[in-house]
């Protein structure tokens, strides 16, 4: 009987040997896989995936009118150019990569291009940096021929194979004829992107500023050209004050108007992008502007390389919670209850 247990025992302490030896040889090719897979983080490991990002040209109204401040940020109130800037940049970090993103701005009727699309998701700072400089004193010229300038912008666009995202508040100074605007010699049907109306839909005073760029007041009625009267006169100038149809076909008496105060020009600005083949948002926040981009610009098919480190990283930390948390978690089992609350309970 003696003998029995003395070989039971001898088995069971061979047992346990052996156990520990394989839980031993274990950990080691855990922790080696650990090793390896922390080592393989080091390098450039880089797979190419398909994905689906954007390509657009963003300009940007710089005239005086998108110095109205009828937007707010923080309870402060905010001008339409600085509304347009802060807007842009929250949405940059959520377009689909790769994002190529061009800047332009507009003054009087042609578009300036600043830089042509880059992938904003490897060049972010720099196109973040161009935004956050764009300022009012940039406009070559004070007019704002609004339809000419979207014709241009529409044709620069094309011309990089970019979605065009058109920032205006839509007026015209000086304003159109009576005979209206210029006609879209373009085709509706090669025109990609959005027209972001930007301001508020109430009147709103224009800020005035003196030669030096400082802030002295807001435009009055003779500051500005109330009435464009180049070309045919408008249909009511026969019944005007002092009319003659050859020494004064617009009448006599000044005119007269709102044109020193601004709002935005939905109505006109849905008229163009519809005649124009874009599609048209109004610019209320950053995430209106995500949705108005994303319903507008194509997708555009690349083959992107996405970075494998941080899933090597994942790795080596399993194998390491694997080779230390596991046995302690069973030797934790194995010792049954903490024993200074098993003396509580009795």
């Amino acid at each position: 009987m003696s003998r029995a247990r003395s070989f039971a025992a001898s088995l069971a302490a061979a047992l346990a040997a052996r156990e520990k030896a394989v839980r031993g040889d274990r950990r080691v090719w855990l922790l080696a896989g650990a090793a390896l897979a922390l080592a393989a983080s080091f390098l450039p490991l880089r797979r190419a995936a398909e994905t689906n990002g954007v390509t657009l040209l963003a300009v940007v109204d710089v005239t005086g009118s998108m110095n109205v401040r009828d937007y707010a940020s923080g309870g402060v109130p905010q001008a339409r150019l600085d509304a347009v800037k802060a807007d842009l940049r929250a949405t940059l970090p959520r377009l689909p990569c790769p994002a190529r993103v061009g800047l332009a701005i507009f003054s009087e009727r042609r578009p300036f291009l600043l830089f042509e699309p880059i992938d904003v998701c490897a060049a972010f700072a720099a196109v973040d940096g161009a935004i956050a400089a764009l300022d009012w004193r940039m406009a070559w010229e004070g007019d704002s021929h609004i339809a000419a300038g979207l014709d241009r912008s529409i044709d620069l666009a094309n011309s990089l194979d970019a979605d065009l995202v058109f920032f205006t508040d839509g007026q015209e100074a000086p304003p159109l004829p009576a005979s209206g605007g210029p006609p879209f010699e373009g085709d509706p049907n090669a025109s990609h992107g959005v027209v972001m109306g930007v301001g508020g839909l109430s009147l709103s005073p224009i800020p005035k500023y003196d030669d030096d760029g400082r802030e002295i007041g807001f435009l009055g009625m003779s500051d500005v050209t109330q009435e464009n009267r180049f070309g045919p006169p408008p249909a009511d100038a026969e019944s005007r004050e002092g009319y003659n149809p050859r020494n004064a076909p617009f009448g006599a008496a000044a005119a007269s108007g709102e044109e020193h105060l601004s709002s935005l020009r939905e109505t006109y600005l849905r008229a163009l992008a519809a005649k124009t083949g874009l599609s048209y948002a109004r610019l209320t926040d950053a995430a209106s502007l995500e949705a108005a981009i994303r319903a507008a610009s194509r997708p555009r098919p690349a083959a992107r390389p996405q970075d494998l480190r941080p899933f090597t990283i994942a790795l080596a930390l399993a194998l390491l919670v694997l080779a230390y948390a596991a046995p302690a978690a069973r030797r934790a089992a194995a010792l049954g209850p903490f024993p200074i609350f098993t003396r509580r309970s009795q």
